[in-house]
């Protein structure tokens, strides 16, 4: 008998997978594609010899991740890609607006009037931004908060909704730079605790960049794979799961499913029927003949 089966190869599968393997537990992976990854994986969708990202392609909090920070993926072929700038954000008159590693450059990049302002916001969190990404990344009621105080100012900013906290900044430059921020939660603006979104990835980029990985984030699903089954993990592709009796005996069953598969799976009946989705991502894929011709400048440099 497994000590642990994971139902799903995407990144969350495996890293579950990872952290009960490397605690010595027997540990095995089933995915129905034909290759791991989910979310985090690399096509060729265009062109022939055009390798693209179908779901994340920028990993800041990939890069920023306790648990990946712990795993030497990198033994395993993920490295990690810079751009000179993480982000810019281009306006229509050439100019942009732009997240850099320097809070003094993007703060610039925002004019005189919001400068200091959004130097108020990101500077007292920084020094202590490892402490913190780790209370983010950390499930409710597992640990105690390690730093309580600095959680609980950046709770005070970030717990409002982004539309408030958008109210520090009087011009369109910075209103428009972290409004794309807060965009990656995919929901209104002005739902509660959004502005923490736009500000832990505003953190991220000043903290440690918002890399690609080489290849694609395949790189990263395979990095993940490929450290499990060093440590004696096993990872079985193109295997469908319709019911347990797919699966073998396990004393613990992990899903990295959507809940409808979970309820089919476990035979929950019409348990999850009424689960609300969130919002969908359209995503267009280009075949370039070169690079991008931005009008901005900044923009030729920037990753996002």
């Amino acid at each position: 008998m497994l000590d642990a089966v994971v139902v799903g190869a995407g990144p969350n599968g495996l890293t579950a997978a990872v952290e009960l393997a490397r605690r010595g537990f027997s540990v095995a992976v089933f995915e129905a594609h034909g290759t791991v990854g989910g979310g985090a994986r690399t096509e060729e969708l265009t062109l022939p010899g055009f390798r693209h990202d179908p779901c994340s392609a920028a990993h800041p909090l990939g890069i920023n991740s306790p648990a990946f920070r712990a795993m030497p993926l990198e033994r395993y072929g993920l490295e990690w890609l810079h751009a000179e700038l993480p982000m810019a954000h281009p306006f229509p008159d050439g100019t942009a607006a732009v997240l850099s590693r320097s809070v003094a450059e993007t703060a610039a990049s925002l004019g005189p009037r919001d400068a200091g302002a959004y130097r108020r916001l990101v500077e007292p969190f920084l020094p202590r931004w490892d402490t913190l990404v780790r209370d983010f990344m950390s499930l409710p009621l597992t640990s105690l908060p390690r730093d309580p105080v600095t959680l609980a100012r950046f709770g005070l900013a970030g717990l409002p909704p982004s539309t408030w906290l958008m109210r520090r900044f009087r011009d369109e430059r910075a209103q428009a730079l972290f409004a794309g921020l807060v965009a990656h939660v995919m929901a209104p603006l002005s739902g509660v605790g959004t502005g923490a979104v736009g500000l832990v990835f505003a953190l991220a980029a000043h903290a440690r960049g918002w890399p690609v990985a080489r290849g694609g984030s395949q790189s990263l699903s395979d990095a993940l794979a490929a450290y499990l089954k060093d440590l004696g993990g096993a990872v079985h592709t193109d295997y469908e799961v319709k019911h347990f009796d797919d699966l073998p005996p396990a004393r613990a069953y992990v899903f990295d499913t959507s809940p409808a598969a979970l309820a089919r799976i476990a035979g929950f009946g019409r348990h999850y029927e009424g689960f609300r989705y969130g919002a969908g991502v359209f995503k267009i894929d280009y075949a370039l003949d070169g690079p991008v011709p931005w009008t901005a400048r900044e923009a030729r440099r920037a990753g996002t």
